[in-house]
């Protein structure tokens, strides 16, 4: 009885050391890298082996057998097969090939995107935030040409208003970040932000934005980079997070680039 209990005890010691019983501690919830009281309301790792179609579309919500932007001069053509979900990450892949979209043109590249959207203009969008912490883990490529994202736009499919969490336009080492309105007469007005710094593309970085009623603030990995207080500037409007790697905006990219890739570890959308 005596070896019985010291065996027992053994055991138990082994159990709680290796964290294999249930004495295991829960891994802490992340938090914001701002303070307040934030409840997770909507995330992603991107586990498992293929894209979430229940958080995600991969589209805009003009959806018809692919989309693009052709107002912005993009070469892309985004494609569904351009997502891949694989080893705990996003990739959405650029690739040089030419096809011709429901829009009747021909694209030089095809791409990938997701968003909370709607699966065509008519549909329901899946998910949809006012105000809130908005981050993501994001690699960007390297290529030069390529212009990665990471921003909301307005759920009633109209822009502005628009925020522009994150944005490389053609070249890897400058960040921009945007917000987009209307002034009392109804013209368009932006205001950007930028910070450069290099060897954005080596590594994972951490893009946020605080969208609170009286302001804006943009975050790189927790230091705050851009802040908007203007009332007239900071929208009220329920809107759609997309990420996508667009090609061409601003700058093709050079002859020698045939492919990019924008990984993405996370998107975490906290609240109030």
């Amino acid at each position: 009885m005596t070896a019985r209990r010291a065996m027992l005890g053994v055991l138990l010691l082994l159990l709680v050391t290796c964290g294999c019983g249930s004495t295991t501690r829960a891994v802490p919830e992340p938090k914001p890298s701002v303070p307040g009281d934030w409840h997770l309301e909507f995330h992603d790792d991107f586990d498992g082996s293929r894209l979430d179609r229940k958080r995600w579309t991969t589209c805009y919500d003009w959806n018809d057998d692919g989309c693009t932007i052709g107002s912005s001069g993009e070469l892309e053509w985004y494609q569904p097969g351009q997502v891949s979900v694989d080893g705990g990450k996003l990739t959405l892949a650029a690739e040089r090939r030419t096809v011709r979209g429901s829009d009747g043109q021909v694209h030089p590249w095809v791409s990938g995107m997701i968003s909370t959207g709607r699966d065509d203009w008519y549909a329901e969008p899946r998910e949809t935030f006012t105000y809130g912490y908005f981050e993501a883990a994001i690699r960007i490529p390297a290529q030069s040409g390529m212009a990665p994202a990471f921003w909301l736009i307005p759920a009633s499919r109209f822009t502005p208003p628009e925020i522009d969490i994150m944005e490389f336009l053609g070249a890897p080492d400058e960040l921009t970040m945007y917000v987009h309105w209307r002034n009392a007469e109804g013209d368009e007005r932006k205001q950007r932000g930028a910070f450069a710094a290099p060897g954005f593309p080596d590594n994972y970085h951490v893009f946020a934005l605080l969208w609170e009623k009286d302001r804006l603030v943009w975050y790189v990995d927790g230091v705050e980079r851009f802040r908007v207080t203007a009332p007239e500037r900071i929208p009220h409007v329920p809107m759609e997070v997309i990420l996508n790697l667009a090609v061409g905006l601003l700058k093709p990219p050079p002859p020698s680039t045939d492919s990019a890739r924008m990984l993405v570890d996370w998107v975490r959308v906290w609240q109030r």
